[in-house]
């Protein structure tokens, strides 16, 4: 063991200075990356902090600098695959920039319960803020208690206030319904997400426009909750009517629940009904069939958004906010719809 190394305590600024035969101040000035200092002296300080495994107190670094190089994150959930997903690469991409981050999880949805988890982050001192809460009354919220430091939204909320940093959700749900047009589908169910989300409509309005467009007859959308029971639960009050030969879900635990159902009541998919799904979480490509669904790449949308807070962080010029446009992923879970044959009338 270095004999200058600390014993029973956590290494301090005044040890790595020892080590590294320079004064506190030049390891403060290391740490804060100033330019005066000599690329001997950063290279023996960093060494010494090596060395001594020293971490530098981030609260007393933010009482110095007033700089916390904290990002944080409201999100109205972290444990689904698409928020999870977007969280580990704001991560990635914030430490490969120097920066930490903190995530509020909105637990109570009421207005309280998301000023609450809102007041949480700011008292962690963030310099700026990532929204991946979809709902309509999360940025109502936030407009009526201002954020004070930038924020970008991985949902287009038409608002003028922030960055809107989103996958083109309106084409990908007309891709999905185009598809089963194409594959001659005329009477098409759409199972729909929870009102109050931004992207359940926008998925709603891509599959409308695409039921227009075609001048389909319009069975009336099924308002879900997004998981694989609700989807369940969807499917087996369909079996009872039996009027559709294809089902768009808006997201793919529903898609799940849906087949599960089917295959409960004796239909084959996609021989008597086909099923579009939306998200493409790993599972999907594992349940029998394979589910045709839509991949919308959640690692890039978070990469983005940690460029566009960094961005207005830095004082640069504001970088072009692009969509993303998802992608259509033809599985096993379509299929051409079956001939269905005119019954005899006595």
């Amino acid at each position: 063991m270095n004999p200058d190394s600390p014993k029973g305590r956590a290494p301090s600024i005044r040890d790595v200075a020892r080590l590294a035969e320079v004064s506190h101040q030049t390891v403060s000035r290391v740490l804060n990356d100033h330019p005066s200092i000599r690329p001997e002296t950063r290279d023996r300080v960093l060494a010494a902090m090596e060395t001594l495994q020293y971490r530098p107190n981030r609260a007393a670094r933010a009482l110095v600098t007033s700089r916390s190089h904290t990002i944080g994150v409201l999100a109205s959930t972290s444990t689904e695959y698409g928020p999870a997903t977007s969280i580990a690469a704001i991560e990635d991409a914030a430490r490969e920039h120097g920066y930490y981050v903190n995530t509020a999880n909105i637990a109570d949805a009421s207005p309280e319960g998301i000023a609450d988890a809102l007041e949480h982050l700011m008292l962690q001192a963030i310099e700026g803020l990532v929204v991946i809460a979809p709902q309509v009354r999360v940025f109502e919220v936030l407009a009526g208690a201002p954020v004070g430091v930038p924020f970008v939204s991985l949902q287009s909320t038409g608002r003028s206030d922030h960055l809107a940093l989103s996958v083109d959700q309106v084409t990908g749900a007309r891709r999905a319904t185009q598809h089963l047009i194409n594959l001659g589908h005329r009477e098409i169910v759409h199972l729909a997400g929870p009102q109050d989300w931004i992207e359940a409509e926008a998925r709603m309005r891509g599959f409308l426009d695409a039921i227009g467009d075609a001048e389909l007859d319009l069975h009336p959308p099924i308002l879900g909750d997004w998981s694989a029971d609700f989807g369940y639960f969807a499917g087996r009050e369909l079996l009872r009517h039996r009027d559709f030969t294809a089902v768009f879900a808006a997201n793919d635990q529903m898609a799940i629940g849906l087949m599960h159902a089917f295959r409960d009541g004796g239909l084959d998919v996609p021989g008597d009904v086909s099923v579009v799904g939306f998200d493409d979480i790993p599972v999907a490509q594992h349940v029998w069939p394979p589910l045709t669904t839509v991949y919308q790449d959640y690692r890039e949308s978070g990469r983005r958004a940690v460029a566009l807070l960094l961005n207005q962080l830095h004082g640069e010029q504001v970088l072009e906010v692009e969509q993303i446009v998802p992608r259509l992923v033809v599985r096993g879970s379509t299929a051409e719809a079956p001939v269905r044959h005119p019954v005899a009338r006595a």
